[in-house]
């Protein structure tokens, strides 16, 4: 309980300082954030354009969460519903948030490569501890999480690069260079922030050791990873139990967990690089 209490705790955290971090530096500097905020800022951008609207409705919040339903649709067929239902949760807060806080017209400070370093680290740690809390703050993450869960060798960040050097490209021809540029330092930033802050890209090989049979089918059936595993015998007693070996990433360890615990609460897990422990992980896993 303590546990889904801290990672609940770094989703609503991780949300509300990615908000406030568009809300505080990224609106009011025009930076464009990249991703699927980044072009829902363009959406926004041509709808009080070519649209009536109040100066101060802010439709961002909105937007970005009607564009990602497809995505979230897309990350429910292949993630697990603790994963989407906490996505659901981050997008929430960020609708909330930046539909209900009064839009700030002029920069907090003057100097615009501060504005562009704030806004990164305090998105960037945003975005890590949603990630962190096994679930995301919602539009590209969820693609990335999903590849990185059908395939672990893909780099978190590749899929960002694409679809930000197309949507920057784009942009090259609605906002100033100037702007381009900053945004392009503000998402180097942001990410490798973010990167600080989660488990995603973490890789571990765990063993297993067991006499249910059906652990391997059910890690296999409901994770989409491989298992290897043989026979075993205890020296002392002579009976026989299954070794299992599984390579996860660290975001997938209390699922794991969870499905070991349920099938055989005296299964003795362990990394295979680390210390052993008795019916689960270590907390600082």
């Amino acid at each position: 309980m303590s546990k889904r209490l801290e990672q609940y705790f770094y989703l609503v955290l991780g949300s509300t300082l990615l908000t406030l971090g568009i809300w505080l530096f990224v609106t009011p500097n025009q930076i464009n954030f990249g991703g699927m905020i980044g072009l829902a800022q363009l959406i926004d951008y041509f709808i009080h354009k070519f649209l009536v609207l109040p100066k101060s409705l802010n439709t961002l919040g909105m937007i970005n969460l009607l564009m990602n339903i497809p995505l979230f649709i897309f990350g429910y067929k292949i993630m697990n519903k603790e994963f989407c239902f906490k996505t659901i949760i981050s997008l929430i807060i960020q609708t909330i948030l930046l539909s209900i806080l009064p839009v700030i017209k002029e920069p907090i400070v003057e100097d615009a490569l501060l504005n562009v370093a704030f806004a990164a680290i305090i998105c960037g740690i945003g975005v890590g501890l949603a990630l962190r809390s096994s679930g995301c703050c919602g539009g590209i993450d969820i693609a990335t999480v999903c590849i990185v869960k059908k395939n672990p060798d893909f780099k978190a960040g590749q899929l960002s690069i694409i679809f930000n050097v197309v949507l920057f490209g784009v942009c090259l021809f609605i906002y100033d260079i100037k702007i381009i540029m900053y945004s392009i330092v503000f998402v180097a930033i942001l990410y490798t922030t973010a990167d600080k802050f989660h488990l995603q890209n973490i890789n571990v090989a765990v063993l297993i050791f067991t006499k249910n049979k059906e652990i391997k089918e059910v890690i296999m059936k409901q994770m989409g990873r491989g298992v290897t595993y043989w026979m075993g015998k205890g020296a002392y007693t002579e009976s026989e139990q299954e070794i299992l070996y599984v390579a996860i990433n660290k975001y997938e360890i209390q699922q794991l967990n969870k499905i070991v615990s349920s099938l055989d609460p005296k299964a003795f897990v362990t990394l295979a690089q680390g210390p052993m422990v008795h019916g689960g992980f270590e907390k600082r896993l």
